[in-house]
């Protein structure tokens, strides 16, 4: 396929990553928050290497030249996405350093570099060195010909470039900290400490003048560190970290002890292939020496000018008491009050509940499944879990319920990258509680978002409650992240619901379902079939319409079909957060396509697709991007919205994002971004900023209108 019909995946998703970074570059953001989104580049990119890069080098080491999409062999999208990473790294810091710092220090907020410690701030950290940080830290040769310490995966140290102070005699070979008096080669000696991770990054400074300073303990054990050394001159000293291959499979045979196998992933992530490292400014030789002893090239070195690993300074953007120097708090809509007299399974049976989050609380999700745990007429409770909180209200209901004696079955996905842990720790507490536990399906991540609740109502019939979601059940990233979510009693979702979890928790033959499609059975082949639809119902007088959200479209086959459709002459509009190969633009290809991504305060999150069909519109939600892991290699479900007015919402909400001017940058057919601004003589539009005030009046509207109706009491005949 030629270049110029898609974009390279790697470079888009920087691309995605520079947006990012364009919102911390802001001066109109408040200051934290902008502190906030450099943290996030750092974290994101961290990832990147970890998971993306690693599979590009893998690629190099198998001699693997197979070319991508956008028609790139490895070795050129290893080049590309280093030049690329570079340019983003030097901007971050060129406004860390120059605008971020000096406007937190303007308003009493004060990182202290070791070259800014005043004489009395020295010494009081020399003292709480001593008796605090010294006694914890132990020094590690690197190169003492016996194989190199672990430095574990995105874990700080500090090395050390040493040499004796003048030659010893008459004493034996080893100095008093363990080391000899040189390397083997006669160079000088490496040496290794472990920054604890488990201590504190920030440490507070007494101040007289009533500011906060702070310095930053890893750059306190780089200055103070050469205490351990006695007898030795420290040539170069800094800090670093390396990044190392997290794409480790999981042995998909173990079915036997999966837990163990996943557990086993995890302690080989530690000390898997190196994939980058990461270290401060002018230290040539201690730079070379770590290279050289980490097996890595000269590609794989990123110099930083300023502190490293960023990541933990979302610690000091969330410090509490400088309100003021973040974006205005925003407390959800509460729209819903449960009682005993008017419970969550009330609510749902009068009408469906469409949920926006974090515009609306996540409350109606965690009394879904408190009330499921507590009503004593729920007979069984369904879920899926990918992602949740580290302290998570759904898990805790969930133990509860099954302690109680109900069906509790959950699907756990110990597959879900990053969260193995913490996933691995849930399932063993739900197993211990009673519930049937399933972890995963083999060769497949379960990530769909749904729970079935099964009750016996009064009338002794039983009744499925189901809610469907784009989102994770995460109530901590339910206030960051926009989604969206439906409750509903509709007969035909309820049912399919219930085959879906079969499926997942039992030895059922995978059934065809026909309101909801599932991946990796149908999913792709249903989105392929209505974009070919749209374009077939397409015509001059009357043309298609596509309008689509997601976090990312890089499905060839996809994409190609979207192409289909615009030669065809729809009308197809993509917001997009993330990476997109798909050209827009193209004359005779893509002339049709728009491409959009918002980028703001909020991680937007949901995925909604929407297809004109001659007029017999239908609209979609899903937990699936268009990616082939999403569309091949995962469970995936895509779900219509029945209820016609919360459809409305849904159909409001999409095209809002293709209204913004404030947020929004447009994709051209250079793969450029840009910002689009409101046309001559429009307000500024900001999607986030209307959510908020749409939810709002709408509830304000809900509540006054009840307040209108009069309930008139009669005695029972």
């Amino acid at each position: 396929m030629s270049q110029d019909r898609f974009f390279n995946r790697e470079l888009s998703w920087l691309e995605f990553n520079n947006r990012v970074l364009e919102e911390g570059l802001d001066p109109s953001n408040p200051p934290l928050e902008r502190l906030k989104f450099l943290s996030i580049v750092s974290s994101n990119m961290d990832e990147f290497f970890m998971v993306r890069v690693a599979g590009i080098k893998a690629q190099i080491r198998d001699r693997d030249e197979s070319r991508d999409p956008s028609g790139l062999s490895p070795e050129e999208q290893m080049a590309a996405v280093s030049a690329r990473v570079r340019d983003i790294q030097t901007r971050q810091y060129r406004c860390l350093q120059e605008e971020i710092f000096p406007a937190l220090a303007s308003e009493g907020l004060c990182v202290v570099r070791p070259m800014d410690w005043t004489g009395s701030e020295l010494r009081w950290l020399e003292a709480w060195f001593a008796r605090n940080i010294l006694p914890v830290l132990t020094p590690l040769r690197m190169d003492d010909g016996e194989g190199v310490p672990s430095t574990g995966n995105l874990r700080m140290h500090a090395a050390f470039l040493l040499e004796p102070l003048e030659p010893r005699t008459g004493t034996s070979q080893d100095g008093p900290s363990g080391l000899s008096e040189a390397a083997p080669d006669g160079a000088p000696r490496l040496v290794m400490v472990n920054v604890p991770p488990n201590l504190d990054r920030f440490v507070p400074i007494p101040s007289e003048s009533g500011r906060t300073h702070l310095a930053l303990l890893d750059e306190v054990i780089l200055t103070l560190g050469h205490a351990l050394f006695p007898g030795y001159r420290v040539l170069e000293r800094n800090l670093f970290k390396v990044a190392r291959d997290a794409a480790i499979g999981v042995d998909e045979g173990r079915d036997d002890d999966f837990v163990a196998a996943m557990e086993e992933v995890l302690a080989n992530r530690q000390n898997s292939w190196p994939v980058r490292i990461t270290l401060g400014m002018g230290t040539p030789l201690l730079r070379d020496r770590l290279r050289e002893v980490l097996g890595l090239s000269e590609e794989d070195v990123y110099e930083l000018e300023g502190p490293i690993d960023l990541r933990s300074f979302m610690e000091l953007a969330t410090m509490k008491g400088f309100d003021r120097l973040r974006f205005p708090a925003r407390k959800p809509v509460e729209g819903y009050e449960f009682s005993e007299d008017n419970s969550i399974f009330d609510q749902i049976r009068k009408g469906d509940i469409l949920l926006h989050v974090p515009y609306e609380s996540f409350s109606p999700v965690e009394e879904f499944v408190r009330a499921a745990a507590d009503d004593p007429t729920v007979l069984a409770v369904k879920m899926t879990l990918y992602r949740t909180s580290g302290d998570s209200p759904l898990v805790r209901s969930l133990t509860r319920a099954a302690a109680k004696g109900k069906q509790v079955t959950v699907m756990v996905e110990l597959k879900a990258r990053f969260d193995e842990a913490k996933n691995i720790e849930w399932a063993s507490s739900l197993e211990q509680a009673g519930a049937v536990v399933v972890y995963g399906v083999a060769r497949l991540k379960v990530h769909a978002k749904a729970c079935l609740v099964v009750r016996r109502e009064e009338d002794g019939s039983i009744l499925r409650y189901v809610h469907l979601s784009t989102g994770n059940y995460n109530d901590k990233t339910a206030r960051l992240y926009s989604d969206l979510s439906f409750f509903s009693v509709n007969e035909t979702l309820c049912r399919e619901a219930g085959l879906f979890f079969n499926m997942l928790t039992g030895l059922s033959a995978v059934e065809e379902l026909r309101t909801l499609a599932m991946a990796p059975f149908s999913l792709k082949r249903r989105i392929i079939a209505m974009i070919d639809r749209e374009a077939d119902w397409s015509s001059p007088e009357s043309p298609g319409l596509i309008m689509a959200k997601m976090n990312s479209l890089c499905d060839p086959e996809v994409a190609a079909a979207l192409y289909r459709a615009s030669r065809r002459g729809v009308r197809i509009l993509l917001n997009v957060r993330g990476i997109c190969i798909l050209v827009p633009g193209v004359e005779g290809l893509s002339e049709s396509i728009t491409v959009v991504s918002v980028v703001g305060r909020f991680l937007e999150h949901s995925r909604i697709f929407y297809f004109r069909n001659g007029g017999a519109e239908e609209l979609y939600l899903s937990s699936a991007d268009w990616m082939p892991r999403n569309l091949e290699r995962r469970i995936e479900l895509m779900f219509p919205v029945p209820d016609p007015a919360a459809r409305d919402r849904v159909l409001s909400i999409l095209q809002g994002y293709f209204r913004d001017t404030v947020k929004a940058r447009v994709l051209h057919t250079s793969g450029a971004w840009e910002r689009r601004p409101p046309e001559p003589g429009q307000e500024p539009f900001s999607a986030q900023e209307w959510f908020w005030e749409s939810e709002r009046n709408r509830f304000r509207e809900e509540s006054e209108a009840e307040e209108r109706v009069l309930t008139v009491r009669r005695r029972a005949p």
